[in-house]
């Protein structure tokens, strides 16, 4: 798994490359929990190279999600591969997310 990080306005975007899961999943987590200990945090998370995301990945995003919501920011994702997004549907997690197209209309 890599992790690319930048910005984009008050936006924090991570892009994520590899599979998700249980075995790679722990650097995002603490990412995302540096990411959303201020107040308001705006995160993108890009998954345009994921093609893999297991339960472990998809609770580390649900809680990045519900800590971003808390403190009154938004955590929103992009660029899902047909693949991931089926697991989104599935799960009916695309409910609770914003899932946008690219990371140009997301920002």
């Amino acid at each position: 798994m890599e992790m690319v990080e930048h910005s984009a306005g008050p936006m924090r975007i991570l892009e994520l490359h590899g599979r998700l899961d249980a075995h790679t999943v722990a650097p995002v987590q603490a990412w995302l929990e540096r990411a959303t200990a201020g107040p308001e945090a705006q995160i993108l998370v890009n998954l345009a190279d994921v093609a893999f995301i297991d339960s472990t990945a998809l609770g580390t995003l649900v809680q990045g999600l519900k800590r971003c919501r808390q403190g009154g920011g938004d955590l929103r994702l992009c660029c899902l591969q047909r693949p991931v997004r089926m697991i989104f549907e599935l799960t009916r997690l695309d409910r609770a997310f914003t899932i946008l197209t690219d990371e140009e209309l997301a920002v």
